[in-house]
């Protein structure tokens, strides 16, 4: 098997303990990876402390640590075959994607990059006539930072690029389920001359590594992107330091498409945004809603696509669906399905658990036209679509608020007008219009609701990794005239 190692100041080190990681596509364990417990976690922390306030990286110019910025972004790029392989060996996400997605993933470090040395502070036009007030933007402080297992390079590149773009240093948790990637990435950072201790890179389990990083007193900013009951912990142990947090949570996101749209683009785009990456998407356009008068074509053209989707190994670039990254994950799914089944929704396609070795699902469609189906408000994270029709643009609008989510949504419609009114309507922090899944890293992405808060992407993340320092010059020569009157 393969074995790799955890990156803290600066050098390749094991863990206090080890861990086998499974081959969704197996079932199989293929790579030894470390575990790193609280002491493990101390040193990374206390690393980028010391990085940060005594090390080199202090004394660099914005302009050089934008320039080891673009350096890595040559690297990720120049590895991209490597790290997309090792992410879908041990995530089971298709080679086809990964291999795409993290080619960009280098686009956000160079956008990064440029950035750094444009994140500016400001003189004040101060109502005083002896003073002069600077306001400066300064790191946050050392940042914990904690990604799933899914699409988690780009994940940790839209939290590393503009933290280390603002003057942070930080700690990068790794999910326990596949942290392959990002464990070689690591490798990645050393090459590209970061400083030690600038980026600390572990994995563990919650309890004896993330908790231990959230609450560490070193720790001023957590970054972290996973489901809403794990955020609640990450937001009780912030408590401990008074971190300020960016939660880049789940999402049950609708799908409205309108008759009058391009049905054939309107159901691609809802391929893409329910069974690409097996529907383990936080955007995932799990929701359908659609309007009734074409329901039952739409309906017909999805099951169509979906049963004709090729299943396979992920390492292979023909296929299209892979497996789940986990077997619970494959369990959570399966019952859903069968409590929503119950419920009285009708299985158009799929819905059974395929035999043979991996974490397979198929590709899953569930008419919960007139029912209460659990799978219409609880998130799967798999390849499963639920769907209901609507009379009306305020039956639509009113469908596609009923969630306690709000990350991510898709509208399909030729009419510009009533387009601009669920824009402005939809409570989401994303609304795709004619299109879905697009992402760049000059856009902000983020959520409302139990879809968290704070905003990955865009000038707006990289200013969230800082904190704004007021100074005061006095420009008189004379004495202060009154110590006791505030001036």
């Amino acid at each position: 098997m393969q074995r790799f190692q955890l990156y803290i100041d600066g050098a390749f080190c094991d863990g206090e303990a080890s861990f086998d990681s499974v081959d969704p596509a197996t079932g199989k364990a293929w790579a030894q990876m470390p575990e790193a417990r609280e002491a493990d976690v101390d040193r990374a922390v206390e690393s980028a402390h010391k990085a940060l306030y005594d090390g080199p990286w202090s004394k660099l110019t914005a302009t050089q640590r934008g320039k080891l910025l673009y350096k890595l972004a040559d690297l990720v790029a120049a590895n991209a075959a490597r790290l997309a392989e090792l992410e879908t060996r041990d995530t089971g996400k298709i080679i086809r994607e990964t291999s795409a997605q993290i080619a960009y993933v280098a686009e956000y470090y160079r956008y990064y990059a440029g950035i750094a040395d444009k994140i500016e502070g400001s003189y004040l036009p101060i109502d005083k006539p002896d003073m002069e007030v600077w306001l400066r933007r300064e790191p946050v402080g050392v940042v914990a930072m904690v990604v799933p297992w899914n699409s988690q390079l780009f994940l940790s590149a839209v939290k590393l690029g503009p933290a280390l773009a603002a003057g942070c240093t930080l700690v990068l948790k790794a999910s326990e389920d596949g942290p392959a990637p990002l464990l070689e990435f690591a490798r990645l950072v050393h090459e590209a001359g970061f400083p030690p201790g600038v980026v600390n890179i572990i994995t563990g389990f919650g309890p004896s590594c993330g908790a231990a990083l959230g609450r560490h007193p070193r720790i001023a900013h957590v970054a972290f992107t996973g489901g809403p009951e794990t955020a609640r912990h990450v937001v009780r142990n912030s408590a401990e330091n008074l971190a300020s947090t960016s939660l880049e949570l789940g999402g049950k996101s609708p799908f409205i498409v309108f008759a009058d749209a391009d049905l054939e683009s309107a159901a691609n785009a809802q391929v893409a945004g329910i069974f690409a990456a097996t529907g383990q998407s936080c955007v995932a356009g799990s929701r359908l809603i659609v309007e009734a008068s074409v329901k039952d074509r739409f309906l017909a053209l999805l099951k169509r696509k979906a049963e004709a989707v090729r299943i396979g190994s992920p390492l292979d670039m023909a296929t299209e669906v892979g497996p789940l990254a986990t077997a619970r994950q494959r369990q959570h799914i399966d019952a859903l399905v069968e409590r929503s089944s119950a419920a009285g929704a009708r299985v158009v396609t799929g819905g059974r658990v395929p035999v043979g070795e991996g974490f397979y699902y198929p590709p899953t469609i569930l008419d919960c036209d007139g029912v209460d189906s659990p799978s219409l408000a609880e998130e799967f994270f798999g390849p499963v679509l639920s769907v209901v029709s609507f009379e009306t643009e305020e039956e639509a609008l009113r469908l596609a608020n009923d969630t306690v989510y709000g990350l991510a949504s898709g509208v399909f419609t030729q009419n510009l007008t009533r387009a601009h009114r669920l824009m402005k309507g939809i409570r989401a922090g994303v609304v795709w219009v004619n299109t879905y899944r697009a992402v760049s890293p000059i856009a902000p992405f983020g959520g409302f609701g139990l879809s968290g808060h704070g905003r990955e992407g865009g000038l707006a993340a990289a200013l969230d990794y800082t904190r704004t320092k007021t100074v005061w010059l006095r420009t008189s020569d004379d004495p202060i005239p009154d110590p006791f009157v505030m001036r």
